[in-house]
């Protein structure tokens, strides 16, 4: 009898250890469609919208890290790297955000960590870190999300960081637009002159290769058009102002159009 009771919790253990895995399982493999928004400042006083990066056409890394991890400042140096060599090529492409997992970490500690660390692509941030672990996937030794787009798309995340993961995450942020239209231009970049650039305020365009008819057009990294003017150049020397002000803060793609060429820049809007 004692045998058969035996067998029977055994049996009914392994049935509900296997319930709980499924339904683990589940929780984990579903997944969001979207990112959830915060805006704050972070904890440089810096004003921070995270929906705003995205419709900027920035991509933009969350990592979730725990107080005195010691495998969590890797994962995020190497991702650092990665997006060095992106933002080189697109300048501003790139933004990070690095959070707590726990809510009563400090706004100090995370900005102590993230300087310490050697991480100036990720803006020390305070608050919520618990929550968007959770909504994010859960916990991990780091947590890791990536999201771009202006659907503020959860493009892929991870609670097992490895090496090979940065191409991963390269790979989906160069889909973004960051091709080789942005990372060679044509050599006809070379025949504009931006001033200053970024930007909080205007561009100044000057160059000398633009004659007669000319069209400006200044788009965000997803196509949209953000501005657009015509004019006409005799002189020998061309300067169009471009004002600023109403445009949010990210990258755009500066094109001037004449009957016999097309001139492309990169231009950078700040705050």
């Amino acid at each position: 009898m004692f045998l058969t009771i035996t067998k029977i919790t055994i049996v009914k253990t392994i049935y509900s250890l296997l319930f709980i895995s499924l339904i683990s399982f589940s929780f984990s493999a579903s997944s969001f469609a979207q990112a959830i928004d915060f805006q704050a400042n972070d904890c440089n006083g810096n004003p921070q919208h995270l929906f705003a990066d995205l419709d900027a056409g920035q991509a933009v890394v969350l990592f979730f890290y725990m107080p005195s991890c010691g495998t969590c400042p890797p994962p995020a140096q190497k991702i650092q790297a990665m997006a060095d060599k992106i933002n080189q090529n697109c300048p501003g492409m790139v933004k990070g955000y690095a959070y707590s997992y726990q809510n009563s970490t400090t706004c100090n500690y995370t900005a102590s960590w993230v300087t310490s660390n050697n991480l100036p692509l990720y803006a020390p941030m305070d608050g919520n870190g618990a929550e968007q672990v959770a909504y994010y996937g859960g916990f991990g030794m780091p947590t890791v999300v990536l999201l771009g787009g202006t659907n503020h798309d959860i493009l892929w995340s991870t609670q097992n960081f490895v090496t090979s993961d940065t191409t991963a995450m390269r790979d989906l942020i160069l889909n973004m637009n960051c091709v080789a239209g942005l990372n060679d231009l044509n050599n006809s970049q070379s025949s504009l002159t931006v001033y200053p650039n970024p930007s909080s305020h205007n561009w100044e365009v000057k160059s000398n290769a633009i004659k007669g008819d000319y069209k400006v057009i200044v788009t965000s990294l997803i196509g949209e058009v953000v501005y657009e003017n015509q004019g006409n150049s005799l002189n020998n020397e061309t300067t169009i102002s471009i004002p600023t002000m109403d445009f949010i803060e990210g990258i755009y793609l500066l094109k001037i159009q004449t009957e016999k060429q097309e001139f492309q820049t990169k231009l950078m809007k700040t705050n």
